[in-house]
């Protein structure tokens, strides 16, 4: 027996990284998957790896899209009748100077990071409300919402607009046996570290398998319980003052 047997997840942002590593937690756990990104053979690629094709679905969506948002989810309940869990691991980095910074990169990533969470909780909400028996809801916020980096206004911006998002999901949610967390990974070794090239991606890092781990705990608490917030580090991250 799985601990999510019977469950369905949504996981935007799932063709790699943090995203797949999630689906694959939670496959292995038991839940069916529906996997959601932008690129749609990254995606199928993705899907094809995850294996287990009657319990993976991929649907290509931009998650800043509120038609294709609404039809990822009911492609989810039409594929396996129901929403349980929802994870808003979509993500945008552009970033650069404040003072060098076009204006087309901050709505780039206010969009995805934002827009995209909001749009995905309130139709997570809607179907969850209407299956009358909870669900969780986890977002991938970034310790940029706690400590933040020269050049990252627009990405740590939206980090902590998304720790404030959850919070309020939270509040709204649990009358309805809905709850809400916030995960902030540190260093994790997704592919755009891998083939950066920055110094500062030498540092002391996390597999995505183990920060996975993470989000299955708190995908898998007790119903009655939320883990409202988490941070995941390394122990040799330069955390405090990372700035």
């Amino acid at each position: 027996m799985g601990k999510l047997d019977g469950k369905v997840a949504i996981v935007t942002g799932g063709s790699k990284g943090i995203g797949k590593g999630i689906a694959k937690a939670a496959l292995a756990e038991g839940a069916h998957v529906v996997i959601a990104a932008r690129d749609a053979e990254a995606l199928g690629a993705a899907a094809t790896e995850l294996g287990a094709d009657d319990k993976v679905a991929a649907a290509p969506t931009d998650v800043t899209d509120e038609i294709e948002v609404a039809s990822l989810f009911d492609l989810a309940v039409k594929r396996f009748g129901r929403v349980d869990i929802l994870v808003n691991n979509a993500g945008a980095f552009n970033g650069g100077p404040l003072d060098e910074l076009d204006v087309a990169d901050w709505d780039h990533v206010v969009a995805v990071n934002l827009r995209g969470p909001f749009l995905c909780t309130r139709e997570a909400i809607r179907w969850m409300k209407k299956q009358g028996d909870g669900g969780r809801i986890l977002n991938i916020g970034s310790i940029s919402a706690q400590r933040v980096r020269p050049n990252s206004g627009p990405y740590s911006t939206t980090k902590h607009g998304l720790w404030g998002l959850t919070q309020v999901t939270a509040l709204e949610g649990r009358d309805h046996g809905i709850s809400c967390g916030c995960l902030h990974p540190g260093n994790t070794y997704v592919e755009r570290r891998q083939e950066s090239g920055k110094g500062t991606d030498d540092e002391p890092m996390m597999s995505v398998d183990e920060l996975a781990e993470v989000a299955l705990t708190m995908l898998t608490a007790p119903k009655h319980m939320s883990v409202l917030e988490a941070i995941a580090i390394p122990i040799e991250q330069k955390y405090v003052g990372r700035g």
